[in-house]
């Protein structure tokens, strides 16, 4: 399986229980794929602006508390 419409046409052919099975295990796989590049966006700086600006937001009185 080497292209995504093998993977998608055996994914398609999956019992339920298996089916179930690769969905948690895409789930946490897909979570530590986010997490990873998260960290590495932090890491290099790629947030700060955001960062920077959620921050004036909050000295300016631009934003409410939850």
């Amino acid at each position: 399986m080497s292209t995504l419409q093998e993977i998608e046409a055996a994914i398609s052919r999956l019992k339920t229980e298996d089916l179930a099975a690769f969905r948690a295990w895409f789930a946490e796989f897909d979570a530590r794929a986010w997490d990873s590049q998260f960290e590495q966006d932090v890491a290099t700086g790629r947030l700060n602006k955001l960062a920077d600006e959620a921050l004036d937001d909050l000295r300016e009185g631009r934003s409410t508390e939850l």
